[in-house]
């Protein structure tokens, strides 16, 4: 387990961010590869659910207004947001059409890295990709249609190859339901409760690792006490409501996960 998403579990679960939300962290992280495309197809399911799209979409508020080192949470997050806009509800290219002023915004994003590279480039190119479905309704229109058809398409290839692995399973007398990854095992482990799933993987391997489980706890522990703290003769400044998120502990030019 990399140091990212030990600190990335670590705060999921100080934070107690829910089932969809972290799913959402887990597909914009700053790990240098892009979202699984079953995840996408998760959080795409999860949609549909009306609290659970009001927590994809908060997170991914949060992420498109990241910057700086963490331009990998603000390029995820436009490729997560193109797939919803062609694969989950409807609800999403609504809401995006509300607060498409973030959207727009980022046409500018800059970033230049240690070695001189923009990758602003790909944030910019990606923001251009999903303001063409948002201005263009019958271009989105074509594109959830074409969407759903591979979904389908997808749906049935794998529900034929699982019928070909069970058959061959009962030919050889073997107890498919009991086996490693099998549907009823993904299932089971999948309607266990979240907190009992995050605590396991969470769980540290070997010494080294609890002792960095238990410096990175102990680390957001100060930080948390310190954003409460207030300075001496400062002005506590009032929270703006909107869709103005801030991006997850960037204090001091640390990347976030």
């Amino acid at each position: 387990m990399t140091t990212s998403a030990l600190r990335r579990q670590v705060k999921n679960i100080v934070h107690n961010y829910s089932e969809a939300e972290i799913k959402v962290r887990e597909a914009t992280s700053n790990d240098p590869w892009g979202p699984p495309s079953s995840l996408m197809s998760e959080i795409a399911d999860l949609t549909f659910n009306t609290v659970a799209f009001a927590e994809v979409m908060g997170m991914l508020w949060r992420r498109l207004n990241d910057s700086g080192k963490n331009w990998r949470h603000v390029y995820k997050a436009l490729t997560l947001l193109d797939y919803l806009l062609k694969t989950g509800s409807e609800r999403v290219a609504h809401q995006c059409r509300e607060n498409v002023f973030t959207i727009q915004t980022l046409k500018d994003f800059q970033y230049i890295d240690r070695d001189g590279k923009d990758q602003g480039v790909n944030v910019r190119e990606k923001v251009r990709q999903v303001m063409a479905l948002l201005t263009d309704e019958e271009r989105l229109r074509q594109e959830r249609t074409n969407a759903l058809k591979t979904k389908e398409r997808m749906a049935l290839e794998g529900m034929a190859i699982g019928s070909g692995q069970l058959g061959f399973s009962r030919r050889h007398g073997e107890d498919y339901s009991r086996s490693k990854g099998s549907p009823s095992s993904y299932n089971s482990s999948s309607s266990s409760p979240r907190y009992t799933s995050d605590l396991e993987q969470a769980r540290p391997q070997t010494s080294g690792e609890e002792e960095l489980q238990l410096q990175l706890a102990l680390a957001m522990s100060r930080e948390e006490a310190e954003k409460v703290r207030p300075l001496p003769g400062a002005t506590q400044e009032v929270p703006q409501l909107g869709w103005g998120w801030h991006g997850e502990e960037t204090e001091g030019g640390r990347r976030s996960d």
